[in-house]
């Protein structure tokens, strides 16, 4: 099957773009292109480097013509755009392992690869603009203080719900946990549901933001100690089996929670969903939906949405890594239009930069306008280069036996909390 730019965020308990600006917002202009490093264009009498680009199957029409478009007009080498369908992340992994390509690759850093020196470090190619990626979308390129992708458009989920059913059943929009359990409640009736958060009951795209509603993390301390080493962990993730309990979760949906389906056919009053799906939801109710962030679950906590941002970043191994380099400086640093059109045409989506989202027409206003929003001002990293795949699938195991068995949260968050100091005793000692 193909994939498209939100697939990452659908990893079990994994999700995750963009917070606070940095010192340079954007917000009068692109900001000064980086200068810190640059191979520039051959002479124009000497051949052309050829480089190999790989991305995944993005599912959004067009968007396959646009990266060879773009790859194309590149004057200091001859790019090649290679399409990946199938499982991209595993192929990645093999091809760093063994091969002098793809020269240029998009992906999310893993640790494992900065410590065995398969990817290249892009500080130099990043530059000034660095200050106009958000802090959230940058830390999911960063490994110990180095950047190594250069994020290209983010993906966020929000929660979606039916104004109309919202006012019939009396309820307003959830802003702590406790009301999000009890609007669920109220508005499963007539044979709706209240909440649609995944066919899992919400294990996989929930336990992040339950986490963040407590004031909790995955990791914290520059990713040195395990983040949710605290009672109110326990407390957040048994809210999980309230909702699973209680009858007000739709479970065995035709779709899963990635697809608007069960929400624009009337199944559920709000669905915890991707962005991407606003085009679709607004052409099912005009303007009969809202959207929100997960609310906080007490004065204690936060209210929260997940953001991711695939980057571009350069293989080690690669024969002309300071050409590719440049093509990456070329592309995701100095070319804004390009970015603001692969991040916007194609589907719905948040430029990965600050000031491009100011130049996004379709994030204007109405729910669109809300979810750019909380982006800004509401998002987290879920994870991250540190955050290993089995500290993830303690924590995944963890929060599916909270909510699907009833099991004692305080234990099960207590195993999940040793395989995660294990983790990182690895990785650092």
């Amino acid at each position: 099957m193909q994939r498209n730019r939100r697939s990452f965020l659908a990893l079990a308990g994994m999700g995750a773009l963009a917070t606070a600006c940095g010192s340079n917002t954007g917000r009068q202009g692109d900001p000064p292109p980086s200068t810190a490093y640059s191979a520039g264009p051959p002479p124009s009498d000497a051949p052309k480097v050829a480089l190999q680009q790989w991305y995944h199957a993005y599912g959004e029409d067009g968007v396959q013509d646009a990266v060879k478009r773009y790859a194309a007009s590149y004057p200091g080498a001859a790019v090649t755009v290679q399409w990946n369908p199938g499982d991209y992340d595993s192929k990645i992994v093999t091809a760093l392992q063994n091969s002098k390509v793809p020269d240029v690759f998009e992906a999310q850093v893993k640790i494992d690869w900065v410590r065995q020196n398969q990817v290249v470090s892009l500080d130099d190619v990043i530059g000034p603009a660095k200050g106009d990626f958000s802090p959230a979308v940058l830390a999911a390129q960063t490994v110990e203080g180095k950047v190594y992708g250069v994020p290209q458009a983010t993906d966020t989920q929000v929660l979606f719900y039916r104004k109309s059913l919202l006012r019939a059943a009396g309820v307003q929009p959830p802003q702590t946990v406790d009301e999000l359990v009890d609007a669920a409640a109220k508005l499963t009736k007539d044979g709706v549901k209240g909440l649609f958060a995944g066919n899992d009951g919400g294990v996989g795209v929930l336990t992040g933001p339950l986490l963040w509603s407590a004031g909790l993390d995955y990791l914290k301390n520059g990713n040195r100690e395990v983040g949710f080493d605290d009672p109110r962990a326990a407390t957040a993730l048994a809210k999980l089996h309230t909702l699973n309990a209680n009858g007000s979760l739709l479970l065995g949906a035709p779709s899963d929670w990635s697809d608007p389906g069960a929400f624009i056919d009337g199944l559920t009053a709000m669905q915890w969903t991707g962005l991407w799906n606003v085009p679709k939801i607004r052409q099912a109710f005009d303007d009969d939906f809202g959207v929100l962030p997960f609310p906080e679950l007490d004065g204690s906590g936060a209210p929260s949405v997940p953001v991711g941002a695939y980057g571009a970043m350069v293989n080690a191994k690669s024969e002309h890594v300071a050409e590719a380099k440049a093509f990456v400086k070329w592309l995701w640093v100095d070319q804004t239009q390009n970015q603001l059109e692969f991040a916007t045409k194609f589907g719905f989506h948040v430029p990965a930069r600050q000031s491009l989202i100011d130049r996004a027409d379709n994030l204007k206003s109405g729910p669109a306008a809300d979810a750019a929003r909380f982006v800004k001002e509401h998002s987290h990293l879920v994870g991250g280069p540190v955050w290993t795949q089995q500290a993830n699938t303690a924590l995944s195991d963890a929060a599916a036996k909270i909510a699907k068995e009833g099991a004692d949260p305080a234990a099960q968050v207590k195993t999940a909390v040793e395989v995660a100091k294990a983790e990182l005793k690895r990785l650092f000692g």
